[in-house]
């Protein structure tokens, strides 16, 4: 399945959880509620995948975690804050560049209509 496919499915999923759950309550509980439906799609996640770093002579095992890895290919990074901050987008495209993915979704629950609340970033052309 290519990443578009999968982010397509994803969002949906997404709106399924906010339209349940709405806007205010805590980022781990989007995480988990997405998480579960994302697994009960029959797609295949990793949820806080710990993402090495590697910074000259400095190693570490788990420099970063990704919120949840959709088949491999997908970064998606939950928050529940108003609006997307353009840190929140740095900090999705750093995944997608250590992990050499091509694809994330940044979701934020705390939004009144979910659209307003997702944005998609890109590492390189898809």
């Amino acid at each position: 399945m290519h990443e578009n496919e999968i982010a397509h499915k994803v969002i949906g999923l997404a709106i399924d959880v906010h339209r349940a759950l709405g806007p205010g309550l805590l980022e781990n509980a989007y995480e988990e509620c997405l998480y579960y439906k994302i697994i009960q799609s029959g797609l295949r996640a990793e949820k806080q995948k710990a993402m090495p770093l590697v910074f000259e002579e400095v190693h570490l095992q788990c420099g970063y975690r990704i919120d949840i890895l959709v088949e491999n290919k997908l970064v998606i990074e939950v928050k529940a804050c108003d609006g997307i901050n353009p840190i929140f987008l740095a900090q999705t495209l750093t995944y997608l560049k250590l992990g050499d993915f091509r694809l994330g979704l940044l979701i934020t629950f705390n939004v009144e209509v979910l659209k307003h609340g997702i944005k998609r970033v890109i590492n390189g052309t898809l």
